[in-house]
């Protein structure tokens, strides 16, 4: 049954591959080229170039550049450490995540000179996915890269939401995100394909929405700052931006009705939904009776694990079944342990199980992983429960309740031997998590 868990998790992660994707939505047809539902003769385009950003930003240039081939007049793509592809025309660059580095400023710097040399009869294809917030970034006027790190980190510790956490971010940033990629941009026609990894698919929130019209406000990101107590923890160059724009002596991110968003059209092009059926297909495909309760799984990470066990226990559908969850659950770290809210919603299902399922023949197996390959800062994209694990964990008299409240549910899989890896995805659909019920 771990192998079938592990089987319908790749096929999850294969149907959201951008080469799957982007190709349904760029093409060219005859003398015209096809950017999603905008159709161009090619004797109307002057230049083509090719931006992007994200954990999926150098697997969506490959392909970009497998349909555009020469036709690309210049490009320039940032994605995380140990996800770059070898590229033609496109100039690609690694950086850090989930917290930026020299190399996110530099992609900041080389996207917005790429994008001030584009005209009026131009096509900018941008190309984003999950982790541009991190990869892609410029600093504020008197606020260093150091001092943007303690807020990237104090958030990524707070048990912010995405939403939350992107929100601070856009109103962090002074030229790039929120939509303000399009000031630069303008008056060229900017496409853009986005894969999500985000609950609901706002475009506004992936990747902090670079060329997406913003709703949030500097109001907004303070009151957020003010819910996670973190006033007092930020540097006060930090704070001092966020009360400039507070009090309106800068402006705000740009808002839907910008004339800047006429000739900007933004593709949804890659889900977590999409992923959940491949992994129904594969579930059919293997004789279990599939059952995709939610793709949108959110909310504390144990707790959630608590109630789907409650679930499982609940179940009186058809067996052998197969129950898909989707989404992105969040940890509030309190101690220093090493994980990931994948491995923290195992190891947490892990407690849970050993109560509800003393008999090991009736024993489920469950499996949480990110799409992207990636949980938390570990090598392992998440972990799998199952009889094995459980009996290894009495064999080594692990107390796995202990690594839960440590928030080191990386260094239990690592002895109890349930980690899932999967090595870089090159995409990132969030989360998927998979229960095989005999």
């Amino acid at each position: 049954m771990r192998n079938d868990a592990l089987k319908i998790f790749s096929e999850a992660v294969r149907a959201v591959q951008p080469q799957f994707l982007l190709s349904k939505h760029m093409r060219w047809q005859q003398n015209q080229l096809r950017l999603g539902e905008q159709l161009f003769a090619e004797h109307d385009i002057n230049k083509l170039f090719i931006i992007g950003a994200g954990k999926a930003s150098a697997a969506m240039a490959k392909e970009a550049e497998l349909v555009l081939g020469n036709r690309i007049n210049g490009g320039f793509i940032v994605t995380k450490y140990d996800h770059a592809f070898a590229l033609k025309t496109i100039e690609c660059i690694e950086a850090g995540h989930p917290v930026p580095d020299e190399n996110s400023l530099l992609a900041g710097r080389e996207t917005i000179r790429l994008l001030k040399n584009a005209g009026e009869k131009d096509v900018v294809v941008a190309l984003i996915s999950g982790g541009a917030s991190a990869l892609l970034v410029d600093c504020p006027p008197g606020v260093l890269l150091p001092e943007l790190q303690i807020v990237f980190n104090r958030l990524l510790q707070s048990g912010a939401t995405i939403e939350e956490m992107n929100t601070v971010r856009k109103h962090l940033s002074a030229g790039i995100k929120g939509g303000q990629l399009l000031r630069t941009a303008s008056p060229a026609t900017v496409i853009s394909f986005i894969l999500s990894d985000v609950i609901g698919d706002p475009l506004n929130i992936i990747a902090s929405g670079p060329t997406v019209a913003d709703r949030s406000t500097f109001a907004g990101a303070w009151e957020i700052v003010r819910k996670y107590q973190l006033t007092e923890k930020l540097p006060v160059s930090i704070i001092r931006w966020l009360q400039l724009g507070l009090t309106k002596q800068i402006p705000d991110t740009p808002k839907p009705g910008d004339p800047i968003f006429d000739k900007s059209h933004n593709y949804l092009i890659g889900t977590n939904r999409i992923a959940l059926e491949a992994a129904a297909s594969m579930a059919r495909e293997l004789q279990y009776t599939p059952v995709i309760i939610t793709d949108a799984l959110q909310g504390e990470a144990k707790e959630k694990a608590k109630e789907l066990v409650l679930q499982v226990q609940q179940y009186e559908g058809t067996r052998p079944a197969c129950l898909l969850l989707g989404g992105e659950t969040t940890v509030t770290i309190n101690n220093p342990g090493k994980g990931g809210r994948n491995q923290e919603f195992a190891l947490a299902a892990l407690v849970e199980l050993q109560k509800a399922f003393p008999n090991s023949e009736s024993m489920p197996v469950l499996l949480s992983a990110g799409t992207d390959g990636t949980d938390g800062p570990t090598d392992a994209a998440g972990a799998v429960v199952d009889a094995a694990v459980i009996k290894l964990t009495a064999q080594r008299k692990l107390i796995a309740e202990d690594y839960l409240t440590q928030n080191d549910s990386y260094n239990f899989f690592h002895k109890a031997g349930g980690h899932v890896i999967t090595g870089p995805t090159h995409t990132n659909v969030m989360d998927i998590v998979v229960v095989l019920l005999p």
